[in-house]
């Protein structure tokens, strides 16, 4: 099915352009400095940005990101509230946003309402990083009833078989952990043979997320993936500003140089 969010990423890869994927926490570190972050992103050149939805008991995030969801969470930022500023980033800044959280919130806020709210709201995709590829098919379904993509996960230990049925399933991107590791973990040492074997069992564009921190980095793995996803990174920059426009400058800063640093790499996407 064609999503905006396959429409997007398809359109970027297309025009040979490696997505640079900021990931902000909804309400970090509160919600106007959050407004402030994204539209930073967007004047950074970014297409796409991932709002992470702040939650108490995360699986697959490191310490960056659960600071920030602790602190979101203590400000009072909720789902609702996630896809109310990813609505503010679609509509006023242009940005095309993929909302991140885990399933007991969205279990929690009821799966129908929340496809709704994200469509009414122009997101374009969901990732549920502790969403099984065996339980997925109903939201998976429901989401693409209002037009939304379903992003799916993979790790360098995903089998063939695996793979496979994630290539059938999956719409808009498939997400690559480059790490057997949690977020700010460092990125995997052999990312072009990990991409390589995902191509062969997927031909959806192949972002690359975990352990992303620097240009030389994003550089690295943009050479063999079609978008970098930055969270950690970005999370630290926050949090070690002394004022929210410091927080603003730095990360916007640093977007900058990691999308002017890919937009000279050379890549055959296969």
């Amino acid at each position: 099915m064609s999503t905006l969010l396959t429409r997007t990423v398809n359109g970027l890869r297309d025009a040979g352009r490696t997505a640079v994927v900021p990931f902000l926490t909804a309400g970090y570190p509160d919600l106007q400095t959050s407004r402030r972050l994204l539209a930073a992103a967007a004047a950074a050149g970014c297409r796409l940005v991932e709002i992470g939805v702040p939650f108490s008991d995360p699986v697959a995030d490191g310490p960056a990101i659960q600071l920030a969801s602790r602190r979101a969470l203590d400000a009072g930022m909720t789902l609702a509230g996630a896809v109310d500023l990813a609505g503010h980033a679609a509509r006023e800044l242009g940005l095309v946003p993929v909302l991140m959280g885990y399933l007991n919130p969205v279990l929690a806020y009821g799966p129908e309402r929340f496809g709704a709210a994200c469509a009414g709201a122009g997101v374009a995709g969901v990732i549920v990083p502790d969403l099984p590829l065996e339980e997925a098919a109903g939201l998976r379904a429901l989401l693409l009833e209002h037009g939304v993509s379903l992003v799916d996960l993979v790790a360098p230990t995903t089998g063939p078989g695996r793979l496979a049925a994630y290539g059938r399933a999956a719409t808009g991107f498939l997400y690559l952990v480059s790490t057997t590791g949690v977020t700010g973990a460092g990125v995997g040492q052999d990312i072009a043979g990990y991409a390589a074997r995902v191509r062969t069992h997927c031909a959806l564009p192949l972002y690359v997320g975990f352990g992303i921190g620097d240009a030389a980095s994003a550089v690295r793995v943009a050479a063999d993936a079609d978008g970098v996803i930055i969270g950690s990174a970005l999370q630290r920059l926050v949090a070690g500003a002394a004022t929210p426009d410091a927080a603003v400058a730095a990360v916007g800063g640093f977007l900058q140089e990691v999308t002017a640093a890919v937009a000279g790499v050379h890549r055959d996407s296969g």
